[in-house]
Order: structure tokens, then C-alpha cells, then sequence
């Protein structure tokens, strides 16, 4: 048996260190000593994703429980996987009453360091490092198999829990029998952003693609036989949500199918409505609250009748594409190594009413859950998606409504979500309905004014640039900041990262920014101001 005390001291180093290669070093020591029936328990934990997922179990319920352990029992990996199940299958009635029962019995046994993990386990706030990637590379390393060979087996399974067990007991061999499977979501791929036309186009060797980039809900839709799966970006299942969705696939000549496209909500003359009126339909029963219809649009397919064509080129899967749709429902293209031309499309794209273009090589596959150099994104208005980190309590008409929002971008390298500004402005009457709800029962401390939540909740924020700010603990506050909607979507590990805020802000200095701007900082660490708006 491993003891719970063994994966919070792992944790604890790995939050010590800033050092990626020392956190995986970590890791898979850790990995090594658990017992097999444990791995995916303990990958689970480690990268703040239990088996579970979320049983219920909130600030609130956790209020003045304490702990201490005195006693000779102590908690294994194993009766913490246990006690997440008890929780999780509590119901009805006196269920609060039952949960804070087991809790408080629970807790009686944990040391302090063991009370404060478990706590923010199940809270969803356990961010000491150990992201994926890193993980992925602990995982390797304990397993002595290839990084490479557990990153694909991950972008095929999608379950880092359930990979990590399989590398432990059956290494690289049983790694390599992961497969794509229709009806399976994938991590989508991912895009850099650029900012022009020209500059996406530059250094690629022959023609790219250049696509129409719509605002709408990047989806995944799965078909075998007449049975059709729509996954979102977070691999989130609404298929009973997008009827029509499901109908116009249904439609489609083909036996099985695997798409990537987005989803969109249109007016009678074709042009894009706005993104909220999109994202009204996803949640539970909103296609009947809000009939308007969504129109479905197809870029990339990875599979096609039997066929897997995730690893083939670009090229290859718009010819398959092309065939799937029948000349249905793709996204307009335009195939070129003219910048001209390419502009052009761009401005067409832009003249319709959409956001902009994507720019694609012909020649990489595609790279599930990853940011690659083969897909980029071109936008002529700043937006960055961003991560509620607090919210504050509005005065005047806003008096009872949470209000000011606390924006942060993930450090990809600590883990950590890093403080960028604030803003209330393009917050309707109806969003401060909404995120009022949303935040409370996301709330993990009060501190005045403000109610600190799990970074969880992704929002779309335009911007006019970004600026140094020794306010922030990024070092940088995006200038004019305003919210162009809630990105339902999309979950926090998808969003956009402090790298891409920082080349955005090295970008328009001109320079390679001031060293003083590299520093991370936990957020919560410091004291959050408490006014001024995003970009003071």
C-alpha cells in the first residue's frame, strides 16, 4: 500500500521546484514505488483530475472541518480513491449531512500537508506543476519507454490516468495498442496565433491552406452507422443539445466518419449572429430555451470509413474531407502561396462578418491536443482567452451582482495562473446574472470585496494591446480590456497561456522585454489590488 503521505510529499517537491526536468524526476520516482493497481489513482491526484471528476464536494461543505491525526490508522492512495467514491454517490436528502460526515471522519486521520492536498483536491485546485506534459515525461521516464509513445497513446485515449497504468504494467508494447476509436473524443488541435496574413505565410515551403476562421463552438463530431456523438473542445458530450448537428451528419455518404469543425448560429442572410447567441445552446436543455439553429462547418476529418487518417498530411485529409461532405458543410478554403491572395480571401472572410483566418501547411498531420507551427490563426482584432481567476462585488446599478473580473493566463511551465488585469466592461445585465451564479459556486475565499474562485471558468476578452505593469504579478496588464463572452467550451488548460500574452507584448515593444517580466508568481501570494481596470 502507498501511502496518501508518499503523493503529497511528491507533490509538495514538485511545487518546490521551478525546474520542468526535476518535476518529472519526481514524478517518476514517486511512480515507481506505487503499487500497479494504484498508477491511475495516483496519476489521477497528481495532475488535479480524479477518476471521480467532480463529486459535489465545495468550499462551502468544507467550512470548519478540521483535522490532525493523532491516531495509528493512516490513509492509503487507495482509501482516499475510495472516500471520492462514497462522496460521489451520495444523493438526495441529507446528503450534504452524510458527505460532511464522511469528511470530517476522513479528515481526522491526515497531517497537516495531507488535510491541505486533500482539501484542494477536492475543490479542484491542485496545481503544483505536474500538468500533462510534464506528467507525460514522469510517466515515460518510470516506465523507461519513449516520451513520444506515451504522448500519442494519450492523444488516442484522451485518459493521462489510464495510460500512465498501462506504460507502468505493460510499457511500450501495450502503449502501442491504443487506437482512435469513433465515438472516443481526441484532444483538437491547436493553433499559434499570427499576426498577418504574410507573417503566417512566411517561411512555409509551398502552398498552405488558408480557411475562413468562424467565431463560433469548435466541435467534434463522431458517426458510426447511424449513431452520431458531438463532443466540444473539452470533450464534453452535447449531442442531445445540437439535433440538427446530429441530422445534417446523419446525412453525410459515408459508414463512419471522425470531424473537426465548428458550430455557428447564422442569420437569414448568412452572416455570423453574435458568439453569446452561439453559446446560449450549449447547456443542459438550452436548444429548447434557445431555438436558434446552429449550423455545422467541417475542416479536418481523422477518419473516414473505416480508415484512420490522423497521421496523414494535411493534403491528404481535405481530399477526404471532400469527399465525406459531398460539397456539404466544409468551411471555405482557398488553396496558396500568394500572400495577395490570401489576404484577400482574408478580407473576404472579414467582409462576411467573421473573426479572421487559420493558415494551415499541407504537409504535417495532425497533432491531437498540441499547439503545433503547421496551424495558425489570424485575427485583426486582439482577443485572448482568458481565466477568471476572482470577482469583485459591484456598487451602483451592479450593487449585489459580482462584477469586476480578475483575469489570469496559465504559465505552462509552473502550472500557475498568472494575474493580467481586470475588467467589468461588456458585461450585460444578463451575463452578470449568470456569472454571479457561476462564481459563487466556484468561490474558494472571500477576501473583502472580492470572492476568489477555482480558475475554471474561460472568457473571451478583446483587448487593445498589452503594457508593463509592475501592478501585476505577470510583470504586463492587457490595455482597454473588454468582454466579448463566455467561452462555455472551453476548459482552463485549453485557454490562452502567458507565453502568448508575453510575445504579444514583446511583439509591439519591439524588444525582448524587460527581465523583470519573467518573474512568476503564485497568484494568491501576493495581495490582488482592489481597484483599477484591467490595463492600469
Amino acid at each position: 500500500m502507498t501511502l496518501f503521505a508518499t503523493l503529497v510529499d511528491a507533490s509538495a517537491d514538485v511545487a518546490a521546484t521551478s525546474s520542468r526536468k526535476d518535476k518529472s524526476a519526481r514524478l517518476a520516482e514517486l511512480l515507481r514505488l506505487v503499487e500497479s493497481d494504484e498508477v491511475e489513482v495516483a496519476v489521477g491526484f497528481l495532475i488535479g483530475a480524479p477518476r471521480q471528476g467532480r463529486i459535489g464536494v465545495g468550499f462551502e461543505t468544507l467550512r470548519g472541518i478540521s483535522g490532525g491525526s493523532t491516531a495509528d490508522e493512516v490513509l492509503g492512495v487507495l482509501d482516499v480513491d475510495r472516500l471520492l467514491d462514497e462522496l460521489g454517490e451520495l444523493s438526495g436528502q441529507g446528503s450534504q449531512s452524510r458527505r460532511r460526515d464522511l469528511l470530517e471522519s476522513a479528515f481526522a486521520l491526515t497531517t497537516g500537508p495531507e488535510r491541505e492536498f486533500l482539501t484542494r483536491l477536492l475543490i479542484g485546485e491542485v496545481r503544483q506543476g505536474a500538468l500533462d506534459g510534464v506528467m507525460i515525461e514522469a510517466i515515460a521516464k518510470a516506465a523507461k519507454v519513449k516520451a513520444a509513445t506515451v504522448r500519442r497513446a494519450n492523444m488516442l485515449r484522451g485518459d493521462l490516468r489510464i495510460v500512465g497504468a498501462v506504460a507502468m504494467t505493460e510499457g511500450a508494447e501495450g502503449l502501442e495498442r491504443f487506437r482512435l476509436e469513433v465515438g472516443r473524443p481526441l484532444e483538437p488541435m491547436l493553433a499559434k496565433t499570427s499576426e498577418s496574413v504574410a507573417a503566417a505565410l512566411e517561411g512555409q515551403n509551398g502552398q498552405m491552406a488558408v480557411e475562413w476562421k468562424l467565431d463560433g463552438a469548435r466541435v467534434q463530431v463522431h458517426r458510426r452507422g447511424d449513431e452520431v456523438s458531438i463532443f466540444t473542445r473539452n470533450l464534453r458530450d452535447v449531442t442531445a443539445g445540437l439535433p440538427e448537428v446530429v441530422e445534417a451528419v446523419r446525412g453525410l455518404p459515408v459508414d463512419s466518419v471522425l470531424l473537426d469543425g465548428e458550430v455557428i448560429a447564422l442569420d437569414e442572410a448568412g452572416r455570423p449572429l453574435p458568439f453569446q447567441d452561439t453559446m446560449s445552446r450549449f447547456g443542459s436543455g438550452r436548444e429548447r430555451q434557445h431555438p436558434t439553429p446552429l449550423t455545422a462547418f467541417f475542416f479536418d476529418i481523422l477518419h473516414l470509413d473505416g480508415v484512420d487518417l490522423i497521421d496523414e498530411p494535411g493534403s491528404v485529409r481535405i481530399e477526404a474531407l471532400g469527399r465525406a461532405l459531398d460539397g456539404r458543410h466544409e468551411v471555405p478554403r482557398l488553396i496558396t502561396d500568394d500572400p495577395e491572395a490570401a489576404a484577400a480571401f482574408a478580407a473576404e472572410a472579414l467582409a462576411t462578418g467573421h473573426e479572421g483566418v487559420m493558415v494551415k501547411g499541407l504537409t504535417s498531420p495532425y497533432q491531437a491536443g498540441r499547439r503545433g507551427a503547421a496551424w495558425s490563426k489570424v485575427k485583426p482584432i486582439h482577443t485572448l482567452d482568458l481565466v477568471v481567476l476572482a470577482a469583485e462585488w459591484g456598487h451602483g446599478r451592479r450593487t449585489g451582482k459580482l462584477s469586476n473580473l480578475h483575469l489570469g493566463a496559465l504559465d505552462s511551465l509552473t502550472g500557475e495562473f498568472v494575474m493580467l488585469g481586470k475588467t467589468f466592461k461588456g458585461l450585460t445585465d444578463e451575463m452578470l446574472d449568470w456569472q454571479t451564479e457561476r462564481f459563487l459556486d466556484l468561490q474558494t475565499r472571500r477576501e473583502g470585496h472580492i470572492v476568489h474562485v477555482r480558475p475554471e471558468q474561460v472568457v473571451e476578452v478583446a483587448f487593445d494591446g498589452v503594457q508593463a505593469s509592475r501592478k501585476y504579478p505577470a510583470g504586463m496588464a492587457l490595455r482597454f480590456a473588454r468582454v466579448k463572452g463566455y467561452r462555455e467550451d472551453k476548459s482552463a488548460q485549453a485557454a490562452d497561456t502567458i507565453a502568448t500574452v508575453r510575445s504579444i507584448f514583446e511583439k509591439s515593444r519591439g524588444e525582448a522585454g524587460d527581465a523583470n517580466l519573467g518573474q512568476r508568481v503564485r497568484y494568491g501570494t501576493r495581495s490582488v489590488p482592489a481597484s483599477g481596470g484591467a490595463g492600469s
